[in-house]
Formats: structure tokens, C-alpha cells, sequence
């Protein structure tokens, strides 16, 4: 009886120590593209100050400042992430892919311009394009 009750234990112990052990694995299976989700979060606060109309310019300038900080320092983590290097994940195919994009502060200092005429160009969109439209209907 005695036997019984410590093989009860016993097992009981085991569970709880794998219960511990897979729980304990799941923070570095979801964190694995924690730097590029920090980064695509910057960018869009980034790029929500640029296109807020409710911002003065000394305020915009202000945001866009700090936000251009914490990108630098966020692209040179996700370049040089390791855990990034042979990633399957969409997230991780469409931002190399969209490099000048994703890593929007290099490559706007690359091309000389700033970071909102770089994201314009790269939709597409040149001050020539939008200078030559015109309100209408559709």
C-alpha cells in the first residue's frame, strides 16, 4: 500500500515537473520575433506621426525625432537577430523582402531623403505624382 502511494507521488511530481518545463518553453517559441514586432511597431507610430493632422509641425518633428531614435537601434537589433536567420515566418519573409521598407530609417539616410519622402517613393507616390492631381469624383 505504502508502494502504492509513492508511485502515486511520484508520478504526480513527474507531471508537475513537465507541466513546469513546457511552460517554460513557451515564452522562446512566442518570442522568437519579438525585435521584428518591436520594429514593426515603431514603425507604424513612426509613420502614424508623419500623416497626424492634428500634430503642429514642432510637434511632429518632436515625435518623428523620438521615433527615428528608437528604429535606428531597433533595425540594428533586427539585423543582427539571430533568431531571424532562417525563419520561415511570414512576417519574417515580407520584411527582408520589403527591406528598404521595414528598415525605413537606413534607407532613407542611404537615399538622402527624408523618411516620409522615402516611404512615398517606395509606395510610389513622388512629389510630382502628387502635385499633378486632382480633386475629384469617383
Amino acid at each position: 500500500m505504502e508502494f502504492r502511494k509513492m508511485q502515486s507521488g511520484v508520478a504526480s511530481l513527474l507531471t508537475v515537473l513537465g507541466l513546469m518545463f513546457g511552460l517554460a518553453s513557451l515564452p522562446a517559441q512566442a518570442g522568437e520575433l519579438t525585435s521584428l514586432e518591436n520594429l514593426e511597431r515603431e514603425r507604424a507610430i513612426l509613420l502614424a506621426a508623419v500623416r497626424d493632422l492634428d500634430l503642429s509641425v514642432t510637434e511632429r518633428a518632436d515625435q518623428v525625432d523620438a521615433a527615428k531614435r528608437r528604429l535606428i537601434d531597433l533595425e540594428r537589433i533586427v539585423v543582427r537577430d539571430d533568431n531571424l536567420t532562417g525563419h520561415t515566418a511570414p512576417l519574417v519573409r515580407q520584411a527582408f523582402a520589403n527591406y528598404d521598407l521595414t528598415f525605413l530609417v537606413n534607407a532613407s539616410a542611404q537615399q538622402r531623403s527624408t523618411i516620409a519622402e522615402h516611404w512615398l517613393s517606395q509606395l510610389g507616390l513622388t512629389s510630382a505624382a502628387l502635385k499633378a492631381t486632382v480633386k475629384g469624383r469617383r
